[in-house]
């Protein structure tokens, strides 16, 4: 936990803030080993990050005198949209795109896809919240991604998609072309990534109906928990 995040009903005050829940109070005990007078790197989720003090520790929590004063990291120029992944993958992806600074996420469904990872629990709103929070900790951030779901592959792509790329280049990793994905980008852009597999010569066709350019990663064939920040490492 590099940043510890702070929501809106952790303060008391405008520059003043109580931590009880068992978890960040145990990380700032046992991890930081924070006493009474400690400055600690903290941020209020969606607002500023900055400094706070430890005023007082005992059993109702860990009381913080705030200073918060800097804005947090710029976001990435990201649309990503990506095939829903094994749901064990699923929160590693969460905490990875939320570390990476990605604030806009599409979820989608593909031909690949098996339809029981629609029914994980890890989907609900609760679960993605934790995962986002974890990511947001880890890489110092105070934005939350934006989270989408799209359970029907044709009807997004093209009823929903072309409004959402409209001012962006449009990029779809596919290991079957001879194009090369660019690197260190400086536009806007919308990044589709498929499933295991891949997505389908029929997907690759309605994306690129869609305006999708199709690109390759190289020779390597990645797993999509390794793809999606190698991407993100190349493009940005």
């Amino acid at each position: 936990m590099n940043l510890i995040l702070l929501s809106p009903d952790d303060l008391t005050s405008s520059h003043s803030a109580i931590i009880r829940d068992a978890r960040r109070v145990a990380h700032i005990k046992n991890v930081h080993g924070a006493a009474q007078g400690d400055s600690l790197k903290v941020g209020l989720l969606g607002g500023n990050m900055g400094t706070g003090r430890v005023t007082t520790i005992d059993d109702n929590g860990i009381s913080l005198a705030l200073d918060l004063q800097q804005a947090p990291p710029a976001a990435l120029d990201l649309i990503l949209v990506l095939a829903l992944p094994r749901p064990k993958m699923l929160r590693r992806i969460l905490q990875t795109i939320a570390t990476l600074g990605v604030k806009k996420l599409h979820l989608i469904n593909s031909y690949r896809v098996e339809k029981s990872y629609w029914q994980t629990p890890f989907l609900e709103a609760a679960s993605i919240h934790e995962q986002l929070l974890l990511g947001l900790e880890q890489g110092c951030d105070t934005r939350l991604p934006e989270v989408h779901l799209h359970k029907r592959f044709k009807p997004f792509v093209e009823d929903e998609l072309p409004a959402l790329i409209a001012n962006s280049r449009a990029l779809v990793a596919h290991p079957y072309t001879t194009t090369a994905c660019p690197s260190q980008i400086d536009y806007a852009l919308s990044l589709a990534v498929g499933p295991e597999g891949g997505f389908i010569e029929y997907e690759i066709a309605l994306l690129e109906k869609c305006g999708f350019e199709v690109v390759h990663l190289g020779e390597r064939i990645m797993r999509v928990e390794t793809a999606v920040p190698y991407l993100l490492g190349r493009l940005f």
